[in-house]
């Protein structure tokens, strides 16, 4: 079993190894060994070039990675959450994003940009917004969203190689959950493609369709509803944009029904944007009951516990949902 913190580090260091032209930037991933601890041992062996701390200043240190993928570089810039790339919204978007294309594709942007998502655990309000919706919404930009050990190995690696600036939001909630991994999945040439999908969980009665820390939230009330003879295919999104939608069709017209999770707000959201995409398409004749989406409230993050746990969807507002589409 492999940690998604150790998932990450073992990413980073394989890509810094295997390419001299990947560094690492960031508020305290060097000396510190990361506020998370996901560089840890990597400045010791790569030095003060290749793993680098940056002053508490998103702009500056933003416009300086995009700068360097601009020439070819391929940085790796940490945000210590990604409510701080809000200070860095018109490098992220204006430079980096759109460069490629106003270009007519002669400045490529290899850049990632990556970092905790969402909510935590009590850090209130300005911590705790999930960006997957806000970037997936941008061209020009790859969106990834991992869940597993498995997911954030191999789309850090994939979203590294890739010649467009990628957004990789991470859960800090996981850096510490262990997941099995397979051997394959531990080799230096081991990538998820972005853009692909995963299956976690066959069922017949119903599609689930999450990213990040949801998918095991969907996979907790699957096996709940499991033993009330109730079926969910679950589907780990993994990448936001571009977006699988094929996957998704081809659950839906096997289950007839879909719920969409995610931590997010529901206005314009990632669950909106997949109910939008099945109903414009051919999957929308095989739905038997109008498609449900479970999201975070629609309010700014309280502090209190209490109250967080009532604002993030929990597997029993999962189990609602399903019994609501399929009126059981």
């Amino acid at each position: 079993q492999v940690t998604v913190r150790d998932a990450l580090n073992q990413a980073l260091d394989e890509e810094l190894e295997r390419d001299e032209r990947v560094f690492l930037l960031g508020e305290e991933v060097a000396q510190y060994d990361g506020a998370y601890k996901i560089s840890r041992g990597l400045w010791k062996k790569y030095g003060d070039k290749r793993v680098i701390d940056t002053p508490i200043s998103e702009m500056g240190f933003t416009g300086i990675a995009v700068g360097a993928a601009m020439v070819w570089l391929r940085p790796v810039c940490e945000f210590m959450t990604f409510n701080f790339s809000m200070q860095a919204i018109d490098q992220v978007i204006n430079s980096a994003a759109k460069t490629c294309y106003m270009s007519s594709g002669s400045i490529a942007v290899p850049i990632v940009f990556r970092g905790p998502n969402g909510a935590s655990a009590g850090v209130a309000a300005q911590h705790s917004q999930c960006f997957a919706a806000w970037y997936g919404h941008c061209p020009g930009l790859k969106v990834v969203s991992p869940w597993s050990s498995e997911d954030a190995k191999g789309l850090l690696k994939a979203s590294i190689r890739d010649d467009n600036p990628v957004v990789m939001l991470e859960n800090e909630l996981l850096y510490g959950v262990p997941f099995e991994m397979s051997e394959q999945a531990q080799a230096k040439d081991f990538v998820v493609p972005i853009g692909k999908a995963k299956v976690e969980r066959q069922g017949t009665h119903v599609t689930l369709v999450a990213h990040s820390r949801p998918v095991g939230h969907c996979l907790e009330a699957a096996a709940v509803l499991a033993k009330e003879g109730v079926e969910c295919e679950v589907i780990n999104l993994r990448t936001i944009r571009p977006m699988d939608i094929e996957t998704v069709e081809a659950s839906v017209v096997k289950t007839n029904h879909l719920v969409t999770v995610e931590g997010g707000w529901p206005q314009f959201g990632v669950g909106a944007e997949i109910c939008a995409r099945i109903m414009e398409g051919s999957a929308f004749n095989y739905l038997d009951a109008p498609a449900v989406r479970v999201t975070g409230a629609d309010v700014p993050m309280p502090y209190a516990k209490i109250l967080e746990d009532n604002c993030i969807p929990q597997v029993k507002d999962i189990i609602f949902a399903v019994k609501k589409t399929l009126n059981i």
